[in-house]
């Protein structure tokens, strides 16, 4: 009797009540969607209750390390079709884009769809990637002329190898480094020198503080109380506003003197609608510019040091290519007319690039409701432009996680290819960040040699794909 009241009661409360909630998520976003006859939403899962699919997806990316196989899955239960699916993800219902035509749809939408900051107060509510409009279009220019150009790039080249090979040889001279660390000194001492002009050690590491804790609250839940990143993220932001503040207070009292020709003074000098930026939108657009190519240009130059470890036969071919530079120029730094001739360097760079997945999603938001071949992205939805699926879809390039520049040989298929976003929101520094990487590569492969301590560290994913050791190697001189 016990046995079948048992049975009886799983029947018909313990199973029901678990597949409500299994289905919670979908009833409570999809079920409005069918019963007012609106365009469905695209197929998918949306999840439990308040964690969606975090489970799976901390499950493929953080367990399994596969975080290919979160969208794979989904393509073998709902088929490739429109190229969306729905999920719940990061606290908020989502659409996932992941084929090339369904990404160059959301990217290339300025009208449908805004760029969703993670949080406006830390990167600035008046910074470019906050704004839009003309205002965008405006601050984008005097951006991109100033860190992007190739008069910009030019003085770049000269100004960032002085760090850099003072940099490589103390690594010689230690005989045991950790890549992304050191290379987070060198990324982040040259963008403050050419953003504003600050070269001491004191202040390099203060603001090196302050941008690592505000890096670590993008991606935390914005709870602004003591003990969480948010929090901490926020008081980051205030600290470093507050010497980017001093200085273009200082700068203000010196007009007149030598211009210091870096992108303060740009910004600082800008009209916009004819009216100069005010202090705050100056400030905003430097933190902003800091924050997207300091963490993201580090990884790249950990990648190629480690891909060039792992294939000895591309330092090989890139030595051919630099040894004849170097020594034309005879202890000379590299210019960026010769960085520009390096066309079997270029391959390599796109390859760390298009392997590193750096960014592997960025995020849009609807502005309205949004249909898309039959199915409906409703207002206020999260779309999320899953770029690593592209560019690691064997679809898209041959043998994928293979390292290959060669396959640079020839361009790849249109819209497989989006390390730096796209549309007007395409990243304003995908110049200055290759160019980094080419001077590193130059300078390591006509003087270095190196292997990599722990040739078969694992991979972690969360929150940017990297060796478990952070790539340690023993270098040493030619």
């Amino acid at each position: 009797m016990e046995i079948e009241m048992s049975a009886g009661l799983w029947v018909a409360v313990v199973m029901p009540l678990a597949a409500l909630l299994w289905w919670w998520n979908d009833y409570w976003y999809v079920l409005p969607f069918l019963l007012l006859r609106h365009p469905h939403l695209p197929p998918g899962y949306m999840g439990i209750p308040f964690l969606g699919e975090m489970l799976p997806f901390l499950y493929y990316f953080k367990l399994l390390r596969c975080p290919d196989d979160f969208i794979n899955a989904k393509r073998t239960k709902y088929g490739d079709g429109v190229g969306m699916y729905r999920t719940h993800l990061f606290g908020s219902p989502m659409i996932i884009a992941c084929t090339p035509s369904a990404n160059k749809f959301v990217l290339q939408s300025d009208s449908r769809f805004v760029l969703k900051s993670i949080s406006d107060e830390l990167v600035g509510p008046t910074s470019l990637v906050a704004v839009e409009g003309d205002s965008h279009t405006r601050v984008r220019g005097i951006v991109v002329r100033a860190i992007n150009q190739p008069n910009a790039l030019r003085k770049i080249t000269l100004m960032v190898q002085p760090r850099i090979t003072a940099s490589l040889k103390s690594w010689s001279q230690r005989g045991r480094i950790t890549a992304y660390k050191e290379a987070k000194k060198i990324v982040f001492a040259n963008t403050a020198k050419y953003f504003a002009s600050f070269e001491t050690d004191r202040v390099l590491d203060t603001l090196d503080d302050l941008f690592m804790g505000l890096i670590g609250g993008l991606r935390a839940y914005p709870l602004n109380f003591p003990g969480t990143a948010f929090h901490h993220a926020l008081k980051c932001r205030r600290k470093a506003e507050a010497i980017f503040r001093q200085e273009l207070e200082t700068r203000k009292k010196s007009e007149g003197s030598v211009p210091k020709n870096d992108l303060m003074e740009s910004l600082m000098h800008m009209n916009v609608e004819d009216k100069q930026l005010s202090d705050t939108e100056v400030i905003d657009n430097i933190v902003s510019l800091v924050v997207a190519g300091y963490v993201s240009t580090s990884l790249a130059i950990m990648w190629a040091i480690y891909y060039l470890a792992k294939y000895p036969q591309v330092l090989q071919k890139l030595r051919e290519e630099h040894v004849p530079i170097s020594k034309k120029l005879k202890g000379d730094f590299i210019t960026y007319e010769e960085i520009a001739s390096c066309k079997y360097t270029a391959k390599v760079v796109e390859e760390v690039i298009r392997m590193a997945n750096i960014a592997a999603f960025i995020f849009r938001t609807a502005k309205k409701d949004v249909d898309y071949r039959g199915y409906r992205i409703p207002k206020g939805w999260t779309v999320v432009c899953w770029l690593r699926y592209l560019h690691t879809n064997p679809e898209h390039f041959e043998d994928p996680m293979c390292f290959n520049p060669d396959r640079w040989n020839e361009a790849p298929k249109t819209g497989s290819y989006v390390v730096f976003g796209g549309g007007t929101r395409i990243c304003p520094g995908n110049m200055i960040a290759r160019l980094q990487l080419t001077i590193i590569i130059h300078h390591l492969a006509v003087g270095y040699r190196w292997k990599l301590v722990n040739p078969n560290a694992g991979l972690s994913y969360l929150p940017h794909p990297k060796p478990a050791d952070e790539v340690e190697i023993e270098i040493s001189q030619f």
